[in-house]
């Protein structure tokens, strides 16, 4: 279990650095920070949902937009540096849904 807290917690920490997100929130008094994550919808092609326990949704780039704003570092080595990690988030956000789907199922 704290495992898979670190790797949730790794997870949307990652991805808030991945760049613009779309976020559709009620107002939750005195938070800052993301509720349990109870579903993923979606894929990196199209895009992913990220739905919380307290109604917060947010939509995050997808792979494609994210590479492309990673284009826009002068240096090459970060460059190569926001692909790994941009590709790294996504397949962490596929598996993320795997296992919530698996949890859902048992």
């Amino acid at each position: 279990m704290h495992r898979m807290v670190m790797v949730l917690g790794g997870l949307v920490t990652g991805l808030v650095g991945a760049g613009a997100w779309a976020v559709v929130a009620p107002a939750v008094a005195g938070s800052t920070e993301p509720d349990t994550i109870v579903r993923v919808d979606g894929d990196a092609a199209h895009g992913f949902a990220i739905h919380h326990h307290d109604g917060t949704v947010l939509y995050p780039p997808t792979d494609s937009e994210a590479r492309a704003e990673c284009g826009e570092y002068h240096r090459r080595v970060a460059r190569v540096r926001c692909r790994t990690e941009v590709r790294t988030w996504y397949r962490d956000l596929a598996e993320l849904q795997r296992s919530l789907e698996w949890a859902r199922s048992g």
